[in-house]
C-alpha cells in the first residue's frame, strides 16, 4: 500500500509540476522585437555593405579591399579596411534611433595612427558624416568629413575631405570607387 501511494504521489507532483511549468510558458509574453531590425533608419547604409575591391577614382589604382557586414542583429555595421600595402583600419558605424543619426569610429594604426570619429546621415542620396580626425603621431585634430554616394551600376564612391584651416577650405583626403568582388 505505501509503495502504491508513493507511486500515485510521484505520479500526482508530475503531472502538476508539468502542468505548472506549461501554464507558465503559455503566459510569457513574447521579447519586445529587436528596434534594430524594425526602425528603417538602421537600414540607411545598407548600400555600403558588401565585400569590396577599392580603386582610387583619379587613374583608376587598386587601393585595397574592404569588409562591409552588418553584425550585432542589425544594430551595427563593422568595417575591415586592408590597403594594398598592407596597412588595416577598422570602424563601427552605427544608427542612433533617438538622434536619428549615424555616427562612425574609425581606428587605424597605419601611419602613425589616426582615429576619425563623425556623425551625420542621409542627405539627398549620400550619407553626410562631418566630425574630426586626429592624429596620433602629432596630436593634431581637423574637421573632417565623409560622404558614401550609392551608384546606379551598383558601386559606391567614398570622399573624404579635411579642412585646411590655414586656406579656410575643404581638401579632397580621399576619393575611391567601391565595387563588390
Amino acid at each position: 500500500m505505501t509503495v502504491r501511494l508513493t507511486a500515485a504521489a510521484a505520479i500526482i507532483l508530475t503531472t502538476s509540476v508539468g502542468a505548472a511549468a506549461q501554464s507558465q510558458t503559455q503566459t510569457q509574453t513574447p521579447p519586445p522585437p529587436n528596434t534594430c531590425e524594425t526602425d528603417p533608419g538602421f537600414n540607411q547604409f545598407d548600400f555600403w555593405v558588401g565585400n569590396w575591391n577599392v580603386t582610387a577614382r583619379n587613374g583608376g589604382q587598386q587601393a585595397g579591399t574592404n569588409l562591409v557586414t552588418k553584425v550585432e542583429k542589425n544594430c551595427l555595421i563593422r568595417e575591415e579596411w586592408t590597403s594594398v600595402s598592407g596597412g588595416t583600419g577598422q570602424s563601427i558605424n552605427y544608427y542612433n534611433p533617438v538622434s536619428k543619426k549615424w555616427r562612425q569610429v574609425w581606428v587605424s594604426a597605419g601611419a602613425g595612427g589616426n582615429l576619425i570619429d563623425y556623425e551625420g546621415g542621409l542627405r539627398d542620396g549620400s550619407m553626410v558624416l562631418e566630425g574630426t580626425i586626429t592624429y596620433y603621431a602629432n596630436g593634431t585634430s581637423f574637421p573632417f568629413r565623409g560622404t558614401w554616394t550609392p551608384n546606379e551600376d551598383g558601386t559606391v564612391r567614398q570622399f573624404f575631405e579635411q579642412y585646411d584651416e590655414t586656406e579656410e577650405k575643404w581638401k579632397g583626403w580621399f576619393d575611391g570607387l567601391y565595387a563588390r568582388q
